[in-house]
C-alpha cells in the first residue's frame, strides 16, 4: 500500500516536471517560440537524445555495455552546464541553433534590422503554429541578457501584450531592483519594525532556496519545446523556484506581522498575499525558467521557511538590537553562510545573489543594532498598537515619494561608488587579474568581498545614514 503511494507520488512529480506543460501555458498565454527547422541529419541525432522529467538530456540505451542514467543528472559546472546545452539544444539559452544544415530552406542565419527596429530573416517554424511559418511582425528577445555567458537569447512571437508586461512584473517582484526599492520604501515610510523581520526572513529563504538548488542541481526546463521568454538566471539550476519561494514568503510574512499590529481588514491584507504570491508563482512559468512543479515546491518550501523563523522573529529582532555580542555574531553568521553557499557548486549568478542577500542582511543588522544603541529611530511604544493607516492625501504620497525619491538615489550612487571601488580592491588583495570583471567575479573570494562591501555598505546607509540625511532635510 505504502509503495503504491509512494509510486503515484513519484508518477505525479514527473508529471508535473514535464516541459510541456511549461510550453503549453505559454501558448495559451500568446509566447510562441521561434524555433528553427531541422534537418534529417539533426533530427535523426536528437532523436537518440531522451529529456529527462528535469529537462536533462540522455542517451537512449547504452552505451559500450554501460546502463544508462536515469533521473536528473548535472555536472557540478557552470561552464558545464553551458557547454552541455550548447551541445544538446544549440545556443547557451535552450534554444536549437541555426547551422548551415539546419537553416530553414537552406537560407542563410544572418539577421539585418528592420526599419522598425526588429530583426528580418530567414522565416522559422513557430513552436505552437503547427509547421505554420510566425510572422515577423511582434518578434521580441529576452528583455535581459544572461548574466553569466552575456547570451542574449532567441527570439519569440508575443500575441498578449498584457500577460507580456503583467508576467514581467510579476518576476520583477523577485529580483534586485525589486528589493532595492522595496526594502527602503517600507523602512522610510511604513514600519521599520516590520521591515527588520521581513528581510531576516527573506534573507534565510534565499539561503535555503539558492542551496537547494545547488544540491538538487536539476536543469531548466528545455527549449524546444520551452520558450525562453527570460534568459537572465537561464544557467541556474531550477529546484526549486527561488522567485516563487521570495515571492511567497515576502508577502505573507508582511501579512501575517502586519495583521494585528496595524488595523485592516483581514480579507484585504489575505488577498494582498495571495495575490502576490501567485503573480510571482506563474510568472515563473510564463518565462520558461521553471516547471510546474519546481513552482509548487518553491511555494510549500517557503511557507515551510516561514512557518519556523515567525515564532522566533521578535528573540532575533531583539538580540540583533540590543545584545553586546550581536555585530560579531552577525557577521560570523552571514559571512559562514556565505562561504557554505559557496561550497555547494563552482561559481555562478546563484552564489552572487545568495552572497548579496546575506551581506544585505548583515549590514541592515548591524545599521539596526547602530540605531538602537544611539536612541535613533524608536518603534512606537507597545501601548499605540494597534496602529491605524493614516488619511492617505496629496501630502502624505509627495512626502513618502519624496523621501522615496532621494533615498533611493543615495543607495544608488553609493551602490555606484561601491562598485567601482570594490572589485579593484578584492581584485588586489586575492592577487586576481582586474582587466577582466567577469571572470574576475568567478573568483569565489573576489566575489565574496564584492558582494559584502557593496551591498552590506548600502543597507547600512539605507537604514542608518539616510534616515539621518532625511533629518537634515527635514523629510523625516
Amino acid at each position: 500500500m505504502a509503495s503504491a503511494v509512494i509510486q503515484r507520488f513519484i508518477c505525479l512529480c514527473r508529471y508535473l516536471q514535464d516541459p510541456c506543460h511549461v510550453a503549453r501555458f505559454q501558448q495559451l498565454c500568446g509566447v510562441k517560440g521561434t524555433f528553427p527547422r531541422k534537418s534529417p541529419e539533426t533530427e535523426k541525432e536528437e532523436s537518440e537524445l531522451e529529456l529527462s522529467p528535469n529537462g536533462a538530456c540522455m542517451r537512449r540505451g547504452q552505451e559500450d555495455g554501460e546502463q544508462g542514467v536515469k533521473g536528473p543528472q548535472l555536472r557540478k559546472s557552470a561552464n558545464t552546464s553551458v557547454r552541455q546545452n550548447e551541445d544538446v539544444h544549440g545556443s547557451p539559452n535552450g534554444a536549437a541553433a541555426v547551422s548551415g544544415t539546419d537553416t530553414p530552406d537552406g537560407e542563410s542565419a544572418a539577421r539585418t534590422k528592420s526599419s522598425s527596429g526588429l530583426p528580418d530573416g530567414p522565416e522559422q517554424i513557430s513552436s505552437s503554429t503547427g509547421g505554420q511559418k510566425g510572422e515577423s511582425r511582434g518578434r521580441v528577445k529576452p528583455l535581459r541578457k544572461n548574466s553569466l555567458t552575456g547570451d542574449v537569447g532567441q527570439e519569440f512571437i508575443i500575441e498578449n501584450k498584457f500577460l507580456f508586461y503583467l508576467f514581467t512584473v510579476g518576476t520583477e517582484l523577485g529580483n534586485e531592483m525589486f528589493f532595492i526599492v522595496f526594502f527602503p520604501f517600507l523602512m522610510w515610510n511604513v514600519d521599520a519594525y516590520v521591515s527588520r523581520q521581513v528581510i531576516v526572513v527573506w534573507v534565510w529563504v534565499l539561503f535555503f532556496g539558492q542551496s537547494t538548488k545547488d544540491l538538487v542541481g536539476w536543469t531548466r526546463p528545455a527549449s524546444p519545446p520551452v520558450v525562453k521568454v527570460e534568459v537572465f538566471y537561464n544557467f541556474e539550476y531550477s529546484m526549486p523556484s527561488v522567485h516563487a519561494m521570495t515571492g511567497t514568503s515576502v508577502p505573507f510574512c508582511l501579512f501575517l506581522l502586519t495583521y494585528n499590529r496595524w488595523e485592516y481588514p483581514f480579507p484585504f491584507g489575505l488577498s494582498v498575499a495571495i495575490c502576490w504570491s501567485f503573480l510571482v508563482c506563474i510568472s515563473r512559468i510564463y518565462m520558461g525558467m521553471h516547471s510546474v512543479l519546481e513552482v509548487i515546491v518553491g511555494f510549500l518550501y517557503s511557507l515551510l521557511i516561514l512557518a519556523a523563523f515567525h515564532p522566533v522573529l521578535d528573540d532575533i529582532d531583539t538580540f540583533y538590537l540590543s545584545s553586546s555580542s550581536a555585530p560579531l555574531v552577525i557577521l560570523l553568521l552571514h559571512i559562514g553562510l556565505a562561504l557554505v553557499a559557496f561550497s555547494l557548486d563552482s561559481w555562478s549568478t546563484s552564489r552572487g545573489d545568495t552572497a548579496q542577500a546575506l551581506a544585505t542582511g548583515a549590514g541592515g543588522a548591524l545599521a539596526c543594532h547602530m540605531n538602537h544603541q544611539l536612541g535613533l529611530q524608536p518603534d512606537p511604544p507597545l501601548s499605540s498598537l494597534p496602529l491605524k493607516l493614516p488619511i492617505i492625501d496629496g501630502a502624505l504620497l509627495g512626502r513618502s515619494l519624496l523621501r522615496l525619491l532621494v533615498g533611493v538615489a543615495v543607495l544608488l550612487a553609493v551602490r555606484a561608488v561601491m562598485k567601482a571601488v570594490a572589485i579593484p580592491l578584492a581584485c588586489r588583495l586575492f592577487g586576481v587579474p582586474s582587466d577582466d570583471v567577469r571572470k574576475a567575479r568567478q573568483n569565489a573570494n573576489v566575489e565574496l568581498t564584492y558582494r559584502f562591501l557593496v551591498y552590506g555598505t548600502v543597507a547600512f546607509c539605507c537604514i542608518f545614514l539616510v534616515p539621518l540625511f532625511f533629518d537634515y532635510l527635514n523629510l523625516s
